[in-house]
Order: structure tokens, then sequence, then C-alpha cells
């Protein structure tokens, strides 16, 4: 019986199978070290919103009234932190950036749920989406003058941003979309 020499493919893919392999080990070690907390890194600030911020947004029933509401409710938490930054009082920033955090997180919410008029909702999901990006700068240069301590989570603000900002822009591109005219729903 005649033994057949493995074929060059059968080398070529079982090297190319091993070589993904590798990458995607050393990959997810990367990323999963990318996510590590420092040792020295202080905890997180509450996600809160005050009672004068709860009893403004619940007085706002209309989707564009309240979207706007919270975008000047977060551009105030952010001015506030930034008159903190120089004095160094980097808890009073932390508080402030808590805050703003919940704020999006909550018209994020209101936005997700809220499906009376779903072209005025689009709408407003393209204005969250545009106030969060003006956002995005400033929170950058306060990141930037946190000590190393505290750099940490407003590093993780950001990303959350990013997601936040994604979630936004992810229903202008739905089902929900605008019809063009001639084409069934």
């Amino acid at each position: 019986m005649l033994r057949r020499k493995p074929s060059a493919n059968l080398k070529l893919s079982f090297s190319t199978v091993v070589l993904f392999a590798l990458f995607f080990c050393f990959g997810s070690v990367a990323a999963a070290a990318q996510d590590d907390i420092p040792p020295d890194a202080a905890p997180p600030p509450i996600k809160h919103l005050s009672k004068t911020e709860k009893d403004q947004l619940s007085g706002v029933l209309k989707v564009k009234d309240r979207t706007k509401l919270s975008l000047e409710l977060m551009d105030s938490r952010v001015s506030v932190a930034e008159k903190y930054l120089p004095q160094e009082q980097y808890e009073m920033v932390f508080r402030e950036l808590g805050g703003f955090h919940a704020l999006v997180d909550d018209a994020l919410t209101f936005l997700t749920t809220s499906d009376s008029d779903k072209g005025k909702v689009l709408d407003n999901f393209k204005r969250f989406e545009l106030g969060l990006r003006s956002f995005t700068h400033r929170l950058e240069l306060i990141r930037r003058e946190m000590p190393p301590q505290r750099e940490y989570y407003v590093r993780i603000l950001l990303r959350e941003m990013r997601e936040a900002r994604a979630k936004a822009v992810e229903p202008l591109f739905g089902e929900i979309g605008i019809k063009k005219s001639g084409e069934p729903q």
C-alpha cells in the first residue's frame, strides 16, 4: 500500500489554524490587560440624580423638551466639575461626574422607552447624540488634569459615553428609519 505525502495545503491550513489560535490567545490577554483596574484607583462615584433634577425631569412630558433639559443639566454638571478642577477638589469633580453619568443613563433610558411618535423620538436620539459629542472634548480635558488615581474613572466614563452615543444612533438606522416614498414599510 502506497502512503501519500501530506499535501502542502494541509500543512498550510494547520499552520494557519495554529497561528490564528495563538493570535486569539494573546489578543484576548492584551484586551483583558486593558480593563484591569489600577491598584491605586479611586472608587467610582455614585451615579445619582439630585432631587431637583428628578423633579425637573419628571415635570417635562414632551420628548423634545425632556431631551433638551437633560442636555442642559448635563452641561451644568460638567461646568461645575470644570470649576472644581483648578482648585484640586477632586472629590467634588467626581461627584459632579457621577451626576453627569446618571443623567446620561436616564436620558438614554427615557428615549429608548419612548415611542409615542417615532419620528420625534428619532429626532431626539439625534439631538442627544450630538449633545453627547460636545461633552467628549470637555471630559477629555478633565481626564488630563486628574491625578492618576482618579483618571481611570474618567476614562471609563468616556468609553461609556461612546457606547451611549452608539446606542443613540442605532435606532436611526434600524427598522424604524425614514421610509422612502413608494417603498413598503
